[in-house]
């Protein structure tokens, strides 16, 4: 008989509301949650194929051992964690703790157990070298907070149900569903805004797909947003002063003021790609409007300057007084009553590496850059030996690739821990198969602080793990109980799970709630926090908004710099920006058979028609891509849609040496990062964030 039962997505950060039908302990399919309280029966495509991922008979259902042919084999748990652990600790003994490092992905970010579990193996282990996806995806975001507030973890979300004018830089809400701010169903928020007055304009090189539902794009050249910020900050200070509330929030102020009158609309219009005219008219429709909300995202944290322009975000909603008001930008506290203080007083320390200076990692949100984790991998002079890689696939999703293969083939030992054996699995000794999604206990944990409606859920296990996968957290206190350190399975009698919630539950309490009283509501929706209330959550020096960060001196010389490197670029150069597409979510929907219908089983190379006809090209050539970086070919596609000069791919394919993933293998595309930079010089210093967007390219018929 057919159960339904509660549960949420695991995409991406709204976590909307999902119901699961179950029979004879299957999923059979996914529908959205209608009486959800938040996501109100939205769910995106990428949610209901959830299910077709879960059924996905390519993922592995054993622990998975290489033989010496290259061949894998089945073998037990209790084989996988004994040999594993041997393994290990004789790279220790032989080599130190200074030869492991790891490598952790996207999907753990919306597994709450994950964290302490994996945290304690890899710290017991001794592991110095962390790598993650953080670095090609938001480090920029947690370097610039802490810098203006102190804390890595306040975000100001904008306030879009009261806003008259929302600007939102770099991002595709009806694609990707916006980051950094927790909101099912954003198109039909921009919608309804806009049904009620609100101007919304779209910052992109690119005439996105939610102007198609509500406002307009200005097409920006790529990685200049940090130009167009600053020159409207100089002419709302020139032509009508920064609001009081500037002053009475904000340190350094006079600072600031110096510092973007150096960037005058007309100083920046050929690296933007906009007229003096028109930055001026933004600047003043965004400081004029009664309450004005600003945000950025992807497209905007990979370009080369991602920490500068989210600082200057935040200026931006400070000098026109939005910080902190109803209809402009807000923090959203969630159910941790000190969650800014979790990302407070963390180093901001610049390091020497033998690759030149990079931020310090430590703490929340900043990792070694994954752009040097080849270069660390393969350091002669302190090589590494073993490599933990836990929900990623470095091999694809960092740019270069070829670098990232040569240093996993020269590693002694590689375990990866994933719902699939994707291509960087394809170097690994030990493949162990984690629970997805809908195997495991969860809340919606992501969204800490990122929520325009604050909420908390519960879900069960939908299924219990199929075959022999087990959830990551028992996976990494397994292995600390092989290699004799501390585990949460110490203090529980055989055959019993231990209670893995405490964390969690401890975090309850700062309000006044409990694990118990979740697990019984299952649901439980929060009161949004008083607008005001983030000027009592600084956490800098003076409790002030920092507007001058003294840690930026060295950013803003090399934004002087670049913008002198822009101005000199002939018009005919092409450059590469990531196409965000409603049927990928990175590299691990590549396998879904659903999704490669005939018009989706290439990877195409978006093109504007002038740029196309000057080159030569028709819709549907093979071109070659191809700059100091690496080559690729791929079919082009001719759209009006991109600013010209300006082309585009997706990310997330490449897939055809990944023997364990079928489908993603038969359709493999071509991988866009193979044409991105690595390696010294490629990535903000500031943030260790990688450079992936604006790439300097050339475009011509494959041969």
């Amino acid at each position: 008989m057919p159960q339904q039962k509660r549960t949420f997505c695991r995409v991406c950060e709204p976590a909307c509301g999902l119901i699961a039908t179950v029979e004879d302990e299957q999923l059979i399919k996914l529908e959205p949650d209608k009486d959800h309280p938040i996501s109100k029966g939205y769910v995106c495509n990428k949610g209901i194929y959830g299910a077709d991922v879960h059924n996905d008979p390519d993922r592995p259902r054993t622990p998975l051992r290489r033989k010496p042919d290259g061949d894998l084999e089945a073998i037990s748990w209790d084989t996988a964690l004994a040999e594993i652990s041997a393994r290990l600790q004789a790279i220790i003994d032989e080599h130190g703790t200074k030869a492991l490092a790891a490598y952790t992905g996207n999907p753990n970010a919306f597994n709450t157990l994950f964290g302490p579990s994996f945290g304690s193996f890899a710290t017991q282990l001794g592991v110095r070298k962390f790598f993650s996806s953080g670095t090609q995806d938001c480090a920029n975001k947690f370097a610039g907070s802490q810098a203006v507030f102190g804390t890595r973890t306040l975000h100001p979300l904008p306030d879009i149900e009261h806003a008259d004018f929302i600007m939102i830089l770099g991002e595709n809400p009806a694609v990707s569903h916006m980051s950094f701010m927790s909101i099912p169903n954003p198109m039909q928020h921009l919608r309804d805004a806009e049904a009620r007055g609100a101007e919304i304009v779209y910052i992109n090189p690119r005439i996105i797909e939610s102007a198609n539902t509500a406002g307009r794009v200005v097409q920006i050249k790529p990685d200049a947003d940090v130009y167009l910020l600053a020159a409207m900050l100089a002419v709302i200070d020139q032509e009508l002063g920064f609001d009081p509330a500037a002053a009475e929030h904000g340190e350094n102020l006079a600072a600031l003021q110096a510092f973007v009158a150096e960037y005058p609309p007309e100083k920046v219009s050929h690296a933007t790609g906009l007229s003096a005219e028109e930055i001026r008219a933004l600047a003043l429709a965004f400081a004029q409007a009664d309450k004005a909300a600003v945000h950025m995202s992807t497209g905007v944290n990979m370009g080369r300057q991602g920490t500068l322009a989210y600082w200057l975000m935040h200026m931006l909603s400070l000098v026109t007084g939005n910080l902190g008001r109803t209809g402009g930008n807000y923090h959203s506290l969630g159910f941790y009553e000190r969650s800014t203080s979790a990302g407070a007083h963390l180093p901001e320390e610049q390091m020497d590496t033998p690759w030149g200076e990079i931020r310090q990692p430590g703490g929340v949100g900043i990792n070694l850059p994954g752009n040097l984790m080849a270069n660390y991998l393969s350091n002669p002079d302190d090589p590494v030996k073993a490599l933990l890689v836990s929900g990623g696939n470095p091999v694809l999703s960092i740019g270069g690739e070829e670098p990232m293969r040569k240093a996993l083939e020269a590693l002694d030992l590689i375990i990866c821990v994933d719902i699939y054996r994707n291509a960087t699995s394809e170097y690994a000794d030990y493949i162990l198969p984690a629970a997805g999604a809908f195997e495991r206990e969860d809340i919606n944990m992501t969204g800490l602080g990122l929520q325009f409606q604050p909420s908390l859920q519960f879900t069960e296990a939908v299924v219990p793990p199929q075959y022999e996968r087990q959830p990551d957290w028992w996976i990494y206190e397994k292995l600390c109980q092989a290699m004799g350190f501390k585990s949460a399975f110490d203090d529980v009698a055989e055959g019993e799970l231990p209670d893995m919630w405490g964390r969690v539950n401890g975090m309850l309490k700062s309000q006044g709630r409990t694990m118990a009283e979740l697990r019984e509501a299952g649901i439980i929706a929060l009161e949004r926090s008083q607008p005001e209330a983030i000027f009592d959550r600084m956490h800098s020096e003076h409790q002030r908004v920092d507007c001058f960060p003294a840690s930026f001196d060295a950013a803003r010389v090399r934004m002087a710099n670049i913008l002198k490197e822009l101005d000199a670029e002939p018009e005919s150069q092409l450059k590469l920006i990531s196409k965000r597409d409603g049927y990928m979510m990175n590299s691990w929907y590549a396998n879904v058979a659903k999704l490669k219908s005939p018009r989706r089983r290439e990877n195409y190379l978006y093109m504007h028609p002038t740029d196309a006809e000057a080159r030569q090209l028709s819709d549907g050539d093979q071109v070659r891509i191809h700059n100091q970086y690496g080559t690729i070919a791929a079919p082009l596609k001719l759209s009006d849609d991109l600013r010209p000069g300006v082309v585009a791919m997706t990310h997330g394919w490449g897939q055809a040496k990944s023997k364990g993933m079928q489908t993603a293998a038969e359709f493999p595309g071509s991988n866009c990062n193979v044409l991105l930079p690595s390696g010294p010089g490629s990535f903000e210093p500031l943030s260790n964030q990688s450079h992936m967007t604006g790439i300097a390219v050339e475009v011509g018929r494959h041969t």
